[in-house]
């Protein structure tokens, strides 16, 4: 139970070749990923000012019912 089986240890080089192997196919990820981040607080940051330019209009208030419920 504490060794590795062979078919253990082609698994574990098959995961260390894609993440490491070829020209820097994890740091390319992490580069992408940094990105999308970038562009999602760009986003945000274009949403706040054109909220804060027009105001939201206050909700109409609910006519009362005619036949109020008596408990």
């Amino acid at each position: 139970m504490g060794s590795l089986s062979p078919v253990h240890w082609i698994i574990i080089g098959a995961v260390v070749l894609l993440l490491f192997g070829g020209r820097g196919k994890l740091s390319g990820l992490m580069g992408d990923a940094a990105k999308g981040i970038r562009a999602f607080r760009e986003g945000l940051k274009g949403d706040e000012h054109d909220t804060a330019a027009t105001p939201v209009p206050p909700l109409p208030r609910p006519e009362p019912d005619k036949d109020p419920i008596v408990r």
